[in-house]
């Protein structure tokens, strides 16, 4: 396939044309970028990383509720707070902690890596 040409009004009124890529042929040249598909790998493997930890300590916190109340119901110290509100924030926390570690690492590596596919496909 070739190019697709656009003609439009350039300076003066006189009319342009710009020559732009078919989107189904960048599409296929990136698919086929070996960065593309680093990106991929990469993404996959730190995404499916956050989420089974993330399984595990929403599970491990759900296993603690039922099968091991009189730990969770332990007073701390002499007030009237368990033992099972602070944990169950930690949860809460650890979710936004790894939230926030998934947008550092999206907003650098993979924009960066982004950035470099596009550069290097949409210009051909």
């Amino acid at each position: 396939m070739s190019d697709a040409v656009i003609s439009h009004p350039a300076g003066g009124g006189a009319r342009g044309e710009i020559q732009v890529p078919r989107p189904a042929d960048v599409t296929e040249r990136i698919r086929a970028n070996p960065k593309y598909l680093e990106l991929r790998r990469q993404r996959n493997v730190f995404g499916w990383s956050l989420t089974l930890a993330m399984l595990v300590v929403y599970y491990g916190y759900i296993a603690l509720i039922a099968f091991n109340k009189p730990f969770l119901s332990k007073p701390l110290g002499t007030g009237v707070t368990t033992i099972g509100v602070p944990i169950g924030m930690a949860v809460i926390v650890f979710t936004i902690v790894i939230t926030g570690i998934y947008v550092r690492r999206a907003n650098s590596r993979f924009d960066a890596l982004t950035r470099a596919i596009l550069e290097e496909e949409v210009k051909k």
